[in-house]
């Protein structure tokens, strides 16, 4: 496979998580014009995530068997499936459809994401893997850059239906950047692997403490980023505002992916993560400070370089080391603890927020769970460093 081909691979990331986050900063108002209370809106944000966790083991047990781009191209539709359920709850003022579709939407990131993650793996030049890796996550930054705000203003001006069919539009892109590189060069990635696989290099310091960091993250992240936004709906703000703050913090992420990615191939991942982790802590110290805008727009920028660092440092931490013939499994059940991680923080803070005066009482937990997210990334240096 030539670079071009891996480029395509690149692109049709971006545009299948711009199509998928785009709609992030869309549920919680759009659940709260439905009638829906806090638990309700941290309920629906979560199915996407209980999906997704339950269905990643089999996109990645697929992914092993030779089925990367099918994984990947079967994950682009079932988005496109999704942003039609979307458009249809608008349509029939319907809160059970928009669930239905945030469902399969969750399993549509369950068969793309492993694939999608184990192949820049795989594809990478020797020497090259966090830098690829960092590639693959600025694809990721660039949609998180444009992919919210672009929802916040359509949603605002246009109206939430037009903000689906864009959803629509842009997981068919995903998948026709995907079929192409598939045509001409499936035998390269989609080679099966023959021996039996063992996963017992999956029960290993280094690849559950990567797993765990990584689930205390996206809980904090997750929390974040449903109550903010519903913050700001009641306080009077257009969905807009929200998706400044994460343009932003998308924009910070691009400059330090690649870098990062970089850094860890020379360093190895484990310092690039801490320092990763502790801009995090810093922009949650200030979001705890500040949260309305334009101060809270601040603590965007160290939120946005922190994953910028950690997220790709983390993923070769976990994945680079493991047998290929396991990896887009491996790579599935490391991506669960994402979802696990984004299903806890709407479900636990949301259940805060009910009973705590509001959205603003989630805020308080957030540097904690960042500071347990640092304490699992620095577990692998006992293995180093016995």
């Amino acid at each position: 496979m030539d670079n071009r081909d891996i480029w395509f691979l690149h692109l049709s990331t971006f545009f299948f998580f711009l199509a998928f986050i785009l709609v992030a900063p869309l549920i919680s108002p759009l659940a709260i014009i439905f009638g829906a209370t806090p638990l309700i809106v941290g309920t629906i944000a979560s199915i996407s995530s209980i999906v997704s966790l339950l269905l990643k083991p089999l996109g990645g047990f697929m992914g092993d068997r030779g089925r990367k781009f099918e994984m990947m191209m079967l994950g682009a539709l079932l988005g496109a499936l999704a942003g039609v359920l979307y458009i249809s709850s608008i349509m029939f003022h319907n809160l059970l459809l928009f669930t239905i579709g945030r469902a399969i939407h969750g399993m549509a990131s369950a068969f793309f994401y492993p694939a999608s993650l184990s192949s820049a793996i795989d594809l990478a030049p020797p020497g090259r893997v966090g830098e690829t890796l960092g590639w693959r996550g600025t694809m990721f930054s660039i949609s998180q850059l444009i992919g919210p705000a672009l929802g916040g203003f359509v949603a605002d001006y246009l109206g939430f239906q037009s903000a689906f069919i864009l959803t629509v539009l842009l997981s068919s892109v995903a998948f026709s950047l995907v079929l192409i590189p598939y045509k001409k060069d499936r035998g390269m990635i989609s080679e099966k692997h023959e021996e039996k696989a063992s996963y017992r290099a999956l029960v290993d310091l280094i690849f559950i403490s990567a797993s765990l960091s990584l689930f205390f993250m996206a809980f904090a992240y997750s929390a974040m980023y449903t109550f903010l936004p519903a913050l700001y709906k009641v306080l009077g703000f257009g969905t807009s505002v929200f998706g400044v703050y994460a343009s932003i913090m998308g924009g910070f992420s691009i400059l330090t992916r690649v870098f990062g990615g970089r850094e860890a191939d020379r360093r190895g991942p484990i310092p690039v993560a801490t320092v990763g982790l502790s801009l995090l802590l810093l922009a949650y110290l200030m979001l705890l400070k500040a949260q309305n805008p334009p101060m809270s727009y601040w603590s965007a920028i160290p939120l946005g370089m922190g994953f910028g660092l950690t997220v790709p440092a983390l993923q070769m931490l976990a994945l680079a080391d493991l047998p290929k013939r396991i990896r887009s499994f491996g790579a599935g059940i490391y991506t669960m603890f994402f979802d696990l991680g984004y299903l806890s923080g709407p479900l636990a803070l949301g259940y805060v927020a009910q009973v705590g005066g509001g959205y603003g009482a989630v805020f308080p937990y957030l540097p904690i769970l960042i500071t347990f997210s640092f304490i699992m990334a620095q577990l692998p240096r006992l293995k180093h460093n016995p």
